[in-house]
């Protein structure tokens, strides 16, 4: 079976956040093929992916290494609670909303 082409339009974006940071930092960003290396590296390392096209077009505005601006905290956070839901086995999570900026 073929591989598809990426989609050259198609964006991600990789946050991380640790105790000592003061927000989430955009530590991977990209479009076509590097977003598609971006979701392959994190799903084959267990990292959950979510889809929010209004989310990624914010996020792609921050520069790699640099903190996510106060304006997106509220989102991220509900992101971020989300996926601690997602990751503790509660089955009845639903998807975050989309950012609401």
């Amino acid at each position: 079976m073929a591989k598809r082409p990426p989609d050259p339009l198609r964006e991600a974006v990789a946050l991380a956040y640790r105790q000592t940071d003061a927000a989430p930092r955009v530590v991977a960003k990209g479009r076509g093929y590097v977003a598609e290396e971006i979701i392959a590296k994190a799903r084959e390392h267990g990292v959950y992916v979510h889809e929010s096209p209004e989310l990624v077009a914010l996020l792609t505005q921050v520069d790699i290494d640099e903190h996510i601006p106060p304006q997106l905290y509220v989102a991220v956070a509900e992101l971020l609670a989300w996926l601690y839901r997602l990751e503790n086995g509660e089955s009845t999570v639903l998807p975050p909303p989309p950012p609401n900026i």
